[in-house]
């Protein structure tokens, strides 16, 4: 490849955004590959800078609630935002139920089966005691007792113990089971924390180990049926098991962009904003300044509808306006590569919005733990 002549002219708003776009065709998917590195553009350096990231990144918060955050990440990479996800997924540490010890089971529901229903139910209590009080519990050795490594601060018990019985005020005509019998469901409300040694200083009252949502349906039973099972409780990694995971769903997407390139106008327009989502194209009329400007398109169509861009974060991207005729070349699909949508749901142990600040904390310590192995590394050679 011959040098080039002369210092290449820095590039245009225009192309920076094109560069930074991931294009959204018919058929195809396009600039798809990172183009941000050192030597990929003549007389251009892109190497890392410290500075330039701290001047271009943000996050923008778009929903922060208990249960559930939505966010945006601008300026980073998708290395950077996937470790965020695989964090929030498997290395935030929460407790869930491990051990289940059936003294009896008469239900209809095997005891494997029931075992990994109760360890599915998310429950919580004091913050503090369960990040900082509890333990890493350790399963006992080979001829160790198996209650050799159970102690207060890494196992919380449990009791669940329910039996069906006949209401004797029931309704002779009534065929609904919660009139007919007394626990015709049990519930994870049924299930009851039975504090050890120095538990009751971190939970109690309003603190008290619980399940998130109550209303969880364990298990159907009838008259002679039974349950009286034994939990212990435990904390670990969504790594190790799903049912360790603070996070219900943690996902993220990148933030679509819709260039309008030509005027859609009338019932094109209708046509148009029927092919996004609702609020992602609006219409608005055509004003006189824009009637009047020669070039624009609307010459003489002042106060007729036109199709404008709203709101894109709500899009989709289902590319149905790339199938009709009527619309080609008059508009651009794409994502944006560097602003990515979090979205986060807590299971209950957590708030939403304390579990990106843990992710980040975690990613931290991480950075930090391998920053002197690659100085080893760079010194070594």
């Amino acid at each position: 490849m011959a040098p080039s002549k002369g210092r290449r002219q820095p590039p245009s708003a225009e192309e920076l955004e094109e560069r930074n776009t991931v294009g959204i065709n018919k058929e195809t998917v396009t600039n798809t590959t990172s183009t941000d590195y050192p030597g990929n553009y003549p007389d251009e350096e892109h190497a890392w800078d410290k500075e330039y990231f701290r001047q271009n990144f943000k996050v923008q918060w778009h929903q922060n609630e208990q249960f559930e955050a939505q966010f945006s990440l601008i300026g980073v990479d998708a290395s950077i935002a996937n470790a965020f996800r695989r964090i929030l997924i498997a290395e935030i540490p929460s407790l869930a139920i491990e051990t289940v010890y059936v003294n009896n089971n008469t239900s209809v529901i095997q005891d494997e089966v029931l075992a990994h229903r109760l360890g599915l139910i998310p429950f919580t209590g004091s913050k503090k005691g369960i990040r900082e009080y509890m333990t890493f519990w350790r399963k006992p050795g080979e001829g160790e007792d198996s209650y050799a490594t159970t102690f207060d601060n890494n196992t919380v018990s449990l009791k669940l113990a329910a039996k069906c019985t006949h209401r004797k005020d029931a309704p002779k005509d009534s065929r609904d089971p919660h009139e007919l019998y007394e626990n015709a469901h049990v519930y994870a409300r049924d299930i009851t924390f039975e504090p050890l040694g120095g538990q009751p200083k971190y939970f109690s009252g309003d603190d008290a180990i619980r399940p998130v949502n109550p209303d969880i349906l364990i298990a159907k039973l009838r008259p002679g049926q039974e349950i009286d099972i034994d939990m212990h409780m435990h904390k670990g990694f969504g790594w190790d098991h799903a049912k360790y995971s603070p996070v219900a769903t943690a996902s993220y997407r990148l933030m679509p962009t819709i260039r309008i390139t030509a005027p859609i106008l009338g019932a094109d327009a209708e046509k148009f904003a029927a092919c996004f989502m609702p609020g992602v194209i609006a219409l608005e009329p055509v004003t006189r300044q824009e009637a009047r400007a020669l070039g624009s398109g609307y010459e003489g169509h002042e106060g007729e509808m036109k199709a404008v861009v709203k709101d894109p974060m709500r899009d989709t991207v289902s590319r149905e306006a790339l199938r009709h005729p009527e619309f080609e070349g008059k508009v651009k699909l794409g994502r944006r590569r560097d602003h990515f949508i979090f979205s986060i749901e807590s299971a209950g142990q957590w708030d939403s919005d304390e579990l990106f600040l843990e992710a980040v904390r975690i990613l931290k310590k991480k950075a930090g733990a391998l920053r002197p192995q690659v100085t080893n590394m760079v010194y070594a050679f």
